[in-house]
């Protein structure tokens, strides 16, 4: 594959999203199954399956925060107001007229201010609820704890409500994974590592862009 354009997305990071995609779909998944939606490979496997994947999803969050601060992509992540405005409008309507990205992406800005918070609130609020919960699920069952039922029942639903959320962000994320240059740009980029640079300057130009947009490959994390 051709490499051109912005080098956005280390090694790690590819790995990250690719490995985190495989366990959110398994245990998407296993975890229907398990809840009685559908028969698929069976509840003892799903079971199996569930808990793996989502002991494997710990650990890999794990090692993505303490990489996140070493490297302090972290500051991706931080919800900000700034061009919230303009974000909203051009996914109400400029995107559809061919509009340029109002949000000029760089190595420490690559999310705009919508996607910082939805992002933001899988990583602080869905995603921790879902571990507890989880644990809860596989840890506290009902029979060895008569007493406490009415609070193991709302770990449960509370996990399928977590599930939902997920399956919804993952319906959006393929959406918005259409809305490059091309079909394919932003999928091409997760794969390489580079994204192809606008034909033209956005309309807002944030602070961060002042970071060096082109980062050699042999500076990848």
């Amino acid at each position: 594959m051709r490499k051109t354009g912005l080098y956005l997305y280390s090694k790690f990071e590819r790995f990250w999203h690719w490995t985190q995609m495989l366990l959110v779909t398994l245990m998407v998944i296993t975890g229907f199954e398990v809840h009685g939606s559908f028969k698929l490979l069976g509840y003892e496997n799903s079971v199996r399956i569930h808990s793996a994947s989502a002991w494997t999803f710990m650990g890999l969050a794990l090692l993505s925060i303490f990489w996140m601060f070493v490297t302090r992509q972290y500051v991706n992540f931080i919800p900000s107001r700034a061009n919230l405005k303009e974000q909203i409008n051009y996914y109400m309507s400029g995107i559809f007229k061919g509009e340029v990205h109002p949000i000029r992406k760089s190595l420490f800005n690559k999310l705009n201010p919508l996607q910082k918070l939805v992002y933001f609130g899988l990583l602080i609020f869905i995603f921790p609820v879902q571990i507890f919960t989880g644990i809860a699920y596989m840890y506290y069952h009902y029979p060895q704890n008569p007493i406490d039922a009415k609070g193991f029942e709302i770990a449960v639903y509370t996990h399928t409500l977590g599930a939902f959320m997920v399956v919804a962000f993952i319906i959006v994320h393929v959406y918005m994974i259409t809305t490059g240059n091309t079909i394919a740009t932003n999928l091409r980029a997760m794969i390489s590592g580079y994204e192809k640079e606008e034909d033209h300057e956005p309309k807002v130009e944030n602070k961060e862009n002042q970071e060096n947009n082109i980062v050699n490959e042999s500076n990848e994390a």
